[in-house]
């Protein structure tokens, strides 16, 4: 249905149907209301968790894929340059930063099981998975010292803001190939991924940082190093947490930081499950290009994620922003939006039943590629 809507019209439509996206905090602030009402404690706890991995997988498939690229002479210029779209990810950051305060107070105040504590950190991670990684990365990507300070505070929230370092100087240089910490390996199950991911990714920010700064002729344990600056925003956030609500309060810091961050993890696992970029003849990988990240077109999923899973054409294209980014027929196609898969990637065995087929079609012939460990040798 959704492909017989002209391209110039959904774009108009998707313009304001990014304000979608609004829903995620929205339903963290009423579900904060409701469990301050303390009944059916246990159902809202995990309720914004079910809604973005149950109902939303359910309409992406019933409303569709999106048809619609924006033309490149016509449409992207304006598109690229228009003040609403770079409004609408800056006024994100904020609105999430008060519903972390208001959920955070609910959890310190109201009377809650371990089940249901358990069940609001993993939300409220995810929502954080939305609201403060997606739309921070979104924003480290952009030239503005405005967006990528944003984009800084808003990982700084979550206690995760090496990744401003390591996703652009480590992630986007080494994506698909074995130096890339955030790549997960054909037959690799997720857990296995997370427990590589998490510490390598770490040590990886400092490393890139420290060999940036010296490169300057700087120390890396000074103020120069922005890690330093974005990991104290972080402990200030702590200790506001802590001082305002009690020992409660930097647990349910800690604990939906920590799932904010798995949240990513596993997102990154299914961008780049088992894709790895060719050795050429002179030993050295091919050039990044769309067909080294997973894609998906579902339309409500990708509103909701500011086309984050028009993934190749980002990586492609690491600066373009969000609301002109490109569907390529030609990439690799996942079979689900990035809730339905993050679902399936929670079960090893059904994950690698579905996807383990796509990615030996994909290396039909050259199934070394997929087994591949270290670096080649370049002969250059």
């Amino acid at each position: 249905m959704l492909s017989r809507v002209p391209p110039e019209v959904m774009l108009r439509i998707k313009r304001y149907a990014y304000l979608l996206v609004l829903v995620v905090p929205a339903i963290g602030a009423w579900v904060t209301w409701r469990l301050t009402l303390g009944e059916n404690v246990l159902f809202w706890a995990w309720f914004p968790a079910l809604f973005i991995f149950g109902i939303i997988p359910v309409l992406d498939y019933i409303i569709g894929k999106d048809p619609a690229n924006p033309d490149e002479e016509v449409e992207v210029p304006d598109m690229t340059n228009d003040w609403y779209y770079r409004a609408l990810t800056l006024v994100c950051v904020p609105i999430h930063l008060a519903v972390l305060v208001y959920a955070g107070w609910a959890f310190a105040t109201v009377e809650m099981g371990l089940a249901a504590q358990i069940g609001w950190v993993v939300s409220i991670g995810v929502v954080g998975g939305i609201m403060a990684i997606n739309i921070g990365h979104e924003l480290i990507h952009k030239d503005t010292k405005l967006e990528t300070w944003t984009g800084g505070l808003a990982l700084s929230s979550v206690t995760y803001a090496g990744f401003k370092v390591e996703h652009i100087m480590g992630h986007h240089v080494h994506v698909s190939t074995p130096d890339d910490a955030s790549s997960s390996r054909y037959n690799q199950g997720v857990y296995a991924f997370l427990m590589q991911a998490f510490p390598r990714n770490f040590m990886n920010a400092w490393g890139l940082e420290a060999k940036k700064l010296r490169r300057k002729g700087k120390s890396p344990w000074g103020p120069a190093n922005e890690l330093i600056w974005w990991y104290a925003i972080s402990a200030l956030f702590a200790v506001a947490f802590t001082v305002a609500l009690g020992w409660a309060g930097l647990v349910f810091f800690l604990a939906q930081s920590f799932f904010a961050a798995a949240t990513l993890e596993v997102i990154n696992y299914i961008e780049h499950y088992g894709l790895h970029r060719r050795v050429q003849e002179n030993g050295r990988f091919e050039r990044v290009t769309p067909a080294h990240s997973w894609n998906s077109n579902y339309l409500l999923t990708n509103l909701f994620l500011f086309h984050l899973q028009r993934h190749s054409d980002h990586h492609a294209f690491p600066r373009r922003r969000y609301q002109v980014l490109r569907h390529y027929d030609e990439s690799p196609q996942l079979p689900g939006g990035y809730a339905a898969m993050f679902v399936l990637a929670l079960v090893p065995p059904l994950w690698k039943k579905v996807m383990n087929p796509r990615v030996e079609a994909y290396y039909e012939g050259e199934l070394d590629q997929l087994f591949r460990t270290q670096r080649p040798y370049s002969k250059a």
